[in-house]
């Protein structure tokens, strides 16, 4: 959303710019002109109201543009207290770690391998005479 409002801003400006530059002059019938092409002719309201339109079109693209800005910001803050959650559980692992291997306890709780666990209580099968 934040490109798409960056595009229609621009995209907006870009007409604006160029519908003036083309179209100095002014009188009762007023025809806008493009590239050399005639657009349009129009009377004072008309072109009044084709300039609310495209303000309110340029609104629209600051709008989303806002928006945008605002996803992302939250989005950037989610991911630093991701980022900061994740390295704090990797030092406390790492502690944990580290007082186990000072303890010098090299015995496997046989729980956790999944291999011994009976199938009756809800866990992985038995490993068989095939290993599956």
């Amino acid at each position: 959303m934040l490109l798409l409002g960056l595009l229609l801003a621009a995209a907006t400006a870009a007409f604006v710019g160029l519908l003036i530059a083309y179209n100095l002059s002014s009188g009762p019938g007023y025809t806008v002109t493009m590239f050399g092409h005639n657009l349009v002719t129009l009377n004072h309201l008309g072109a009044f109201l084709a300039g609310i339109a495209l303000t309110l079109v340029f609104g629209l693209a600051l709008a989303m543009l806002a928006a945008g800005l605002a996803h992302h910001r939250r989005k950037s803050v989610r991911l630093r207290a991701a980022r900061r959650d994740a390295a704090v559980a990797t030092a406390q692992r790492d502690e944990l770690a580290a007082r186990l291997d000072d303890r010098g306890d090299t015995t496997t709780d046989p729980t956790l391998s999944g291999a011994s666990r009976d199938t009756r209580s809800g866990g992985r099968h038995r490993l068989h005479l095939f290993g599956h």
